[in-house]
């Protein structure tokens, strides 16, 4: 089976968060002129070359589809026939299906395993067919009728060798020789088609696992491709063989020859990796098998993953000199055709296209055809062309010679992010014969309600579309010509800029000056954000910002966004409780963030309002604001009031009391020391430090003296000292000497 088939920061300084729009006010251009700008949109019959060209391609045709899901081989007659390898990947028979060039088909016959691998036909119309695993070569006489029963010509179990593979087939007509390409192990036999019931003989082995591939040059000279090594051999008819190329790539899946002598060679796979993956493919039944050489037959899964690596195109000239033309990133080469023109064509998936590789510029190549199947695996000569055969589903297509009869390429879904005035498109190429459509909506998918299909002049006034949010532009070629460059203009309409959330945090400010050791950080973050916020390090504009901790300070920050991507500036104003007015703290801020001294609002409670501006992107007739209230929160930089602290000398200790009182926070705690003693709690009375006044009565234990310490003058002396701190870390403190 066909092994690839079917298949802030803790600093203290904060750095200003960087703009999260650009300048995007006025007229903008949306612009498609590269190849990845075109492979986004849909592509009927026209041509994406790599350079960012659009061009008429050639006409492509359904012939016929198959009752199997895979087609794995493919040959041809001089009469426009088509002589297909089926197999269901499933454990249904293999078949030959001769199709037609009307698209009729009969079963020419049927084999009890899983694939038809390989198909050759020789001169006097003999049809050989190769199938796997475990296979044989078979012989169908000239003009076969439907149900032919094939003759074995060749049995790997009747070789020494044993081989589990047949891969390929290959006819030299003058010499009358059968050669076939084995897999565990890799070799190739040759059959003497001179002599009816000839045996096999052992022609050619490698040391490597399988010899994946075949041709036959003109001069008899066999050349042959490995897996999984990736070695490209040369074969003279004497048997005598040379290694022309070991490939990067871990398996040689298809050969070309040109008219010139040069060999081109299709590598796929990771030639360091021990196995390579299988690939998942999937049926027409919506069921997913998994083919590889490694293990034959099928095996369910419920992945349908591309290989890695993708495949490269290599050239060997006449000389020897190897020479890498083309890597293909996303897809699988299965099949290589040189053209009577000498262009190479490439069939691959998983995205079953067709490509045409330019020869003489390295890296060049035309995206030339999109089938309806996953899989594009092999071709043979048609009438007036090629045909090309599809797995998943299994097709038969015709690839003509002559350019397709109205080839349309439909651009991607444009969004313009709010809504638009829609204006003239620009378009560049090469001759004017082209039609050009343009449309518009509201919702993503043009499905849903669009305008019509409106024919546009192309670089002349505006685009005759309603406005809307969505655009998107379609172009009918005609032979002969090319569309380099297509771009529309359009106008957003301005939307007021949103501000998001707004934190105020007393006790920090942010600074210029970086943090010394001893000083603490403050981070300010959003309340929307959750912690830890590492996991928000890819979005700058909601990264904790770091802030000196200072009790003097607030610091307030917020998350804005504009629609339009227009730059914004800030103005920041404040209000008391039981005040209606709005008074400016601040205005024309460029950053998202502001630091200022708490002094500059007295005790109490307050709201911060943001007010974002798009002003430096429009004038300000057109200019708009948005605005944010932040929660409410407390300014108060006044520690709270203590009362004379009473104290006398009694049996268990030192009998202190005390009342603590503050205007605008509760008392958060309290502590006492002791003859400069640790720092002990002190609870109020009631237990709870809640309130605006606390009361304190409490005895502090006279510790027992300790040995080896100094003499006191007067033992019954003792120093009381208690501080009191409210709920923003403002702190009283008085001090009692009792005797």
């Amino acid at each position: 089976m066909r092994r690839f088939l079917l298949p802030l920061c803790l600093a203290a300084v904060a750095a200003t968060l960087p703009t999260l729009s650009a300048h995007a006010q006025g007229t903008q251009l949306w612009e498609q002129s590269s190849y990845n700008d075109f492979e986004k949109g849909t592509a009927q019959s026209v041509a994406i070359r790599s350079d960012g060209q659009l061009e008429v391609a050639p006409a492509t045709a359904l012939v016929a589809t198959t009752p199997s899901p895979f087609v794995w081989s493919i040959t041809s007659d001089a009469a426009g026939n088509a002589y297909l390898g089926t197999g269901s990947g499933t454990g249904s028979p293999a078949n030959i299906l001769k199709v037609a060039p009307d698209g009729k088909s009969i079963k020419l016959a049927e084999f009890k395993e899983l694939a038809v691998q390989a198909l050759t036909l020789a001169p006097d119309g003999t049809l050989y067919a190769a199938t796997s695993p475990e296979g044989k070569v078979y012989r169908l006489p000239a003009n076969a009728k439907a149900g032919t029963q094939p003759e074995v010509v060749f049995d790997p179990a009747q070789t020494t060798e044993k081989a589990k593979y047949l891969w390929a087939l290959a006819i030299d007509a003058k010499r009358k020789l059968l050669y076939i390409a084995t897999g565990a192990p890799a070799a190739i036999y040759k059959i003497s088609l001179a002599q009816p019931g000839a045996k096999p003989e052992l022609f050619f082995h490698s040391d490597d696992q399988h010899i994946r591939s075949l041709l036959l040059a003109p001069d008899g000279t066999l050349y042959a491709g490995s897996a999984s090594s990736g070695i490209l051999y040369r074969i003279r008819p004497d048997g005598s063989s040379f290694a022309l190329y070991d490939a990067p790539k871990a398996e040689i899946t298809s050969l070309a020859l040109d008219s010139a002598g040069n060999l081109y060679a299709a590598g796929v796979g990771d030639n360091k990796a021990a196995n390579l993956p299988p690939l998942p493919v999937k049926d027409a039944a919506t069921v997913t098998a998994t083919i590889t050489y490694v293990v034959p037959g099928a095996e369910r899964t419920n992945n349908n993953a591309l290989i890695p690596d993708g495949s490269d195109i290599y050239r060997i000239a006449p000389d020897g000199t190897p020479q890498k033309l083309l890597t293909l990133r996303d897809d699988i080469i299965y099949a290589l055709a040189v053209q009577k023109d000498g262009s190479l064509l490439a069939a691959t998936g998983n995205r079953g296209r067709i490509y045409n590789i330019d020869t003489r510029q390295i890296g060049r190549f035309t995206d030339l055809a999109h089938l309806d199947a996953n899989q594009a695996i092999a071709f043979a000569p048609a009438r007036d062309g090629l045909y090309v055969a599809t797995s998943n589903t299994g097709k038969l297509f015709t690839l003509a010679s002559q350019p397709a009869a109205g080839p349309t390429y439909t651009s991607r879904v444009f969004d313009a992010g709010v809504f638009a005035q829609w204006g003239r498109i620009e378009t560049r190429g090469t001759g004017s014969s082209f039609d050009l459509y343009a449309r518009s909506g509201n919702v993503e998918n043009p499905r849903q309600n669009w305008s019509d299909w409106q024919k546009v002049t192309p670089n002349a006034g505006s685009a005759p579309i309603l406005a809307a949010r969505y655009a998107q532009w379609k172009v009918v070629l005609h032979p002969g010509n090319s569309l380099d460059s297509v771009g529309l203009n359009y106008l957003a309409k301005n939307i007021a800029p949103v501000v998001d959330e707004v934190v105020v945090q007393p006790g920090a400010r942010v600074t210029a000056n970086p943090a010394q050791a001893s000083q603490k950080t403050v981070m300010i973050n959003f309340a929307t954000v959750q912690s830890p916020v590492i996991t928000f390090q890819q979005n700058p504009a909601v990264a904790p910002l770091a802030a000196l901790e200072d009790k003097d300070s607030i610091t307030v920050r917020w998350l804005a966004h504009d629609d339009n991507g227009d730059d914004l500036t800030y103005a920041l104003y404040y209000r008391g409780d039981d005040e209606t007015n709005w008074l400016l703290l601040k205005d024309k801020i460029t950053d998202t963030y502001y630091s200022f001294d708490a002094d500059l609002l007295p005790d109490g409670g307050y709201v911060m309002k943001v007010v974002a501006s798009d002003l430096p992107s429009h004038s300000p007739s057109e200019a708009l604001a948005g605005s944010q209230i932040s929660p409410h929160f407390m300014v108060d930089t006044t520690p709270p009031v203590l009362t004379p602290l009473v104290a006398q000398l009694e049996k268990a200790g030192v009998h202190a009391t005390l009342d603590a009182h503050d205007t605008t926070s509760p008392i958060d705690h309290a502590e006492y020391s002791l003859d400069a003693g640790p720092w002990q709690y002190l609870e109020p009375i009631g237990k709870l430090s809640d309130s605006l006044s606390e009361h304190y009565d409490f005895v502090a234990p006279i510790p027992p003296a300790q040995p080896n310490t100094p003499k006191v003058a007067n033992p019954n002396e003792h120093v009381l000292t208690v501080r009191v701190y409210d709920r923003y870390n403002n702190m009283a403190a008085v001090k009692t000497v009792v005797k």
